[in-house]
């Protein structure tokens, strides 16, 4: 019998394009230029679907998510976020490696690589980002970016509940870098607890990101007229200044949490 957690990974994608196929846009008409090419700036074909899958995370984020990261940010001290991020971030490390490799950026490889070495060993586990104040600045790096550079297209444009904007390309991305990451696979010789930590580090993940971009989220809410088109528009600039490797771009978290505005997590890039 299959893990359970597999089975829903298999049948998920599945939901997905049935839901998109049920509920895309129509195509503006050839004449109307302005329509056409807005709609193909966009990329976003399925917007209907989409939309109504950003509802659910609205709701999912005015029911849970925000309200957790508002009592995390009350009750735990910045310094310990600080070192919980730092540490989520350092397990991060042999991903973005793998595709510094990959994309032939050396000296990202190296940065990377000392990066992880230094702030595993003296900044105990990740804790403190000793490497940083040693001026190793940090980047990020995944599969969808290096699937990017090899030239793969990145195809319409998707909301997913919970993990936010994303594309075909950055979805089999994500899919790659939970498959490559070696704490993926890393059981202790005790399958339930490689369950009870990947359970715990997605937790945690959730939270300090959600928790990073309160303010953030808070402002698009309140001040913009059309909140979805504004993150649809922040996601992709976004993941185009991480595949260009522009200077200073803001690091965000795998998948957004509903947003592509980056995240102001320490030690993910910051400007």
């Amino acid at each position: 019998m299959s893990h359970p957690r597999y089975s829903i990974h298999r049948l998920f994608p599945a939901a997905l394009a049935l839901g998109m196929l049920a509920a895309c846009a129509t195509m503006p008409p050839p004449d109307d230029k302005d329509a056409l090419e807005e709609f193909r700036a966009n990329n976003d074909p399925a917007e209907p679907f989409n939309r109504t899958m950003y509802d659910v995370h609205q709701a999912i984020d005015t029911a849970v998510l925000r309200p957790v990261a508002v009592a995390y940010r009350a009750v735990v001290p910045p310094p310990v976020r600080t070192g919980l991020s730092n540490v989520l971030s350092n397990l991060r490390s042999p991903v973005i490696l793998m595709n510094d490799a990959l994309q032939g950026e050396t000296e990202r490889f190296g940065i990377t690589l000392g990066r992880f070495m230094i702030n595993s060993t003296v900044g105990v586990g990740g804790i403190f980002d000793v490497a940083g104040r040693l001026g190793l600045v940090p980047h990020t790096e995944d599969f969808g970016q290096t699937f990017a550079v090899a030239g793969v297209e990145e195809g319409p444009y998707l909301f997913i509940p919970i993990l936010g904007p994303s594309n075909p390309r950055d979805l089999l991305g994500f899919a790659a870098g939970i498959a490559a990451d070696p704490f993926t696979w890393l059981t202790f010789g005790n399958r339930d607890l490689l369950d009870t930590l990947s359970y715990v580090r997605a937790g945690a993940t959730v939270v300090t990101t959600r928790e990073s971009l309160l303010d953030t989220l808070d402002d698009v809410q309140r001040t913009s007229l059309d909140p979805y088109a504004t993150l649809r528009s922040a996601y992709r600039q976004q993941r185009a200044r991480e595949i260009a490797n522009t200077p200073g771009a803001v690091a965000s978290q795998p998948q957004g949490l509903g947003t592509g505005l980056g995240s102001t997590e320490p030690g993910v890039g910051q400007p």
